[in-house]
């Protein structure tokens, strides 16, 4: 990708995430075109609040276009001026904003660390934390800030590096206690902490920083009456992390652990004193036909939706797009990215009509090993090539076979590598592709993690791909790459779309 088509992606990518640039100043006549045009560089949606400026700062705001500038008469703060315009962003439908001060010492060459980190991290508070080399500080910055990195751990439990810093990504719809902001620089401590207390991830990025020479620089901070105000607002938030923080980490630490206890126990009792032994009497008495084997299948159906449509998974909620062209009763091949141990149930609530490629650890589990083996579905470690004839048999009956490319569910719930697998059985058996795109599972159920976030489960089933279309791609190899590549494009659209209000 060259820096131009970098360039253009990043300004799609903070527009489709709804995400804003917000610069609040106040007589920074020196710096502030420049620091908006930068800004401008990267992101189409700039606002600029002029926090009542009287040096020139008005004049230069006014000559430059394509900004959303608020403006008032009087100066009333950094608190207010971020106040007025979270609200601004926030009523034209923006769902993150990234601060800057118009004083010339953030880069806007780090907009696209907040982009990268808000893709990470979504629906999180990202702060720039300074890196601290070859930056010439006073002894009084530097003592505050360590000052109100202590006072921040005390109140909330985070260990920060930079609790100071104005270059920040806020999650808006997260903001709490916006009516009650304070005026002045201890808004922004307010804020963070609030958004500890109500658990709103936090985390950090390494930011450039530059500090102009001290005969140059134009600084609003007034040593003693806003470092007095900070401390009284750090006595304030001391003592609401007893009666109201505390409490709300307890509520929520609970509420995670209920889910997740709730969870576990309704699954053990559903599959073992229900399910389990319900399909052990079913196949064992009588002869296993083919009906006894279709109605196995009508059973883990509405097993798998009474779970995600009626019962519901715990913490998440789910919903499902299909492709009104879609027939799952025309055998196919269903390929799907992989997330979590939650994808499975979710793709069963499609259709009966289908079985998996599992892995190992599932068809030999111990609570629904049995249920899997006797509705036919294979290990994956048989390898694609020996299991043929057992596929060639499923889609005679009328049975779609499902297989997750990828081969392993994602840590990062990003689309990994693509194997071949899939699409040659596909070629093989002259079937058509359903793509299914999940969203959500991986962060309800995260890989290598017990226990359930909050959080929505998305399901969009595409519709398919015939044979005809398949084979103008070219190859196997080339098929599995195309699809590589519309599995990264939509995955990264539904997720711009989604976490815009995770």
């Amino acid at each position: 990708m060259t820096d131009e088509e970098n360039l253009t992606y990043i300004r799609h990518t903070l527009h489709d995430r709804a995400i804003c640039v917000l610069i609040p100043t106040y007589n920074n006549v020196g710096t502030i075109g420049a620091v908006v045009r930068a800004a401008m560089g990267y992101c189409d949606d700039v606002f600029v609040v002029d926090d009542g400026s009287d040096d020139g700062t008005s004049e230069v705001l006014a000559a430059i276009g394509g900004i959303h500038l608020i403006s008032y008469g009087r100066n009333r703060g950094k608190g207010y001026a971020l106040k007025r315009g979270f609200e601004a962003a926030l009523k034209d439908g923006f769902a993150y904003a990234i601060t800057m001060d118009g004083d010339g010492q953030h880069s806007a060459d780090d907009i696209p660390l907040f982009l990268k980190a808000n893709q990470e991290w979504p629906g999180s508070l990202i702060l720039g934390s300074r890196k601290k080399e070859n930056i010439v500080r006073s002894r009084g910055s530097s003592f505050a800030n360590n000052f109100s990195n202590f006072w921040f751990a005390v109140e909330t439990w985070h260990l920060l590096p930079d609790t100071q810093t104005g270059y920040r990504l806020y999650p808006l719809k997260k903001l709490y206690g916006l009516h009650l902001l304070t005026s002045r620089y201890e808004a922004e401590l307010e804020l963070l902490a609030l958004a500890a207390w109500h658990g709103v991830g936090i985390h950090s990025i390494p930011i450039d920083v530059y500090y102009p020479p001290k005969e140059e620089r134009v600084s609003h901070f007034r040593p003693a009456l806003d470092f007095t105000r900070i401390s009284i607002l750090n006595t304030v938030l001391c003592a609401l992390a007893g009666v109201y923080g505390l409490p709300l980490l307890i509520w929520r630490k609970g509420g995670t652990i209920l889910r997740t206890v709730g969870a576990l126990v309704f699954f053990l009792f559903f599959m073992m004193l229900i399910i389990s032994p319900s399909v052990w009497i079913y196949v064992k008495v009588g002869k296993m036909t083919e009906k006894k084997k279709w109605k196995l299948h009508l059973l883990i159906y509405h097993a798998a939706r009474a779970v995600t449509k009626r019962i519901g998974i715990p913490g998440a909620t789910f919903t499902c797009n299909i492709d009104p062209s879609v027939d799952f009763n025309k055998p196919s091949v269903i390929v799907c990215n992989h997330q979590s141990h939650l994808d499975l149930i979710s793709l069963l609530s499609l259709t009966p009509k289908v079985i998996f490629l599992t892995n190992d650890w599932v068809w030999h589990n111990p609570f629904y090993g049995f249920l899997i083996r006797h509705a036919e579905y294979y290990p994956a470690s048989q390898g694609i090539e020996n299991l043929m004839p057992q596929f060639r048999s499923l889609v005679e009956r009328g049975y779609s076979i499902a297989i997750f490319p990828e081969g392993t569910r994602s840590t990062d719930c990003k689309i990994g590598r693509f194997h071949r697998g899939a699409f040659y059985v596909a070629e093989e058996l002259g079937l058509d592709i359903i793509p299914v795109y999940l969203y959500g599972t991986g962060r309800v159920l995260r890989k290598k993690t017990y226990h359930l976030a909050k959080g929505p489960i998305y399901v969009e089933v595409d519709k398919a791909m015939t044979q005809a279309e398949l084979a103008a791609k070219g190859t196997v190899k080339d098929i599995t790459k195309y699809f590589h590549s519309l599995y990264v494009r939509r995955f990264e659209e539904i997720s711009n779309k989604i976490e815009q209000d995770v």
